[in-house]
């Protein structure tokens, strides 16, 4: 199984097969509009407009299992996304990411890269008391969780909601082939 074999529904409707991104590097993670974390979805589009010329394309799946910080419908959310953050990349429609109801490509995520921790810092301690997160466990532990896939649609990294989207810089880089 590969990350080509899921596919999503789109916010603005329909299914998108994930093997259409066949060949680009994906950043996927869980999104919430009212969450702490929320601004970094302006690092995120930046981070979508920079690189998406060359295969970088950043996916947001909405979710509301973390402190019911995503309670709005997908016209809500899409048009909290487009007006607040400028958010032009793709986003799916609200899914789950724990427990039974996870959708299959969160599940299969988590499988490839458990976690390990939030890090150091304030931030990261914060986040270690509030969530109670144990090292190993695959369970994404809060909203803007954020998995790295390479161009042949492997798992490269997991990156905790603490680490903010700029600092993946150079691992984008080195997933695309370097600097422009």
């Amino acid at each position: 199984m590969s990350i080509y074999d899921f596919s999503y529904t789109s916010i603005s409707g329909g299914v998108v097969k994930l093997s259409e991104y066949a060949g680009k590097a994906l950043l996927i993670l869980n999104t919430a509009s009212k969450c702490g974390f929320t601004p970094q979805y302006e690092g995120l589009e930046q981070l979508y407009k920079t690189y998406g010329e060359r295969g970088l394309v950043v996916i947001g799946f909405p979710c509301n299992q973390f402190g019911k910080q995503e309670p709005g419908g997908d016209d809500q959310i899409s048009e909290f996304c487009k007006v607040r953050y400028g958010v032009t990349f793709p986003l799916s429609t609200k899914i789950d990411v724990n427990g039974e109801n996870a959708h299959p490509l969160f599940k299969w995520l988590k499988a490839q890269k458990p976690f390990e921790g939030f890090g150091k810092g304030a931030k990261a301690k914060m986040m270690s008391v509030l969530t109670k997160a144990k090292i190993g466990d695959s369970d994404i532990k809060w909203n803007f969780t954020k998995f790295l896939i390479d161009r042949d649609g492997g798992v490269s990294g997991r990156y905790e909601p603490t680490v903010e989207p700029q600092s993946l810089i150079n691992e984008i880089e080195r997933l695309l082939g370097g600097a422009k």
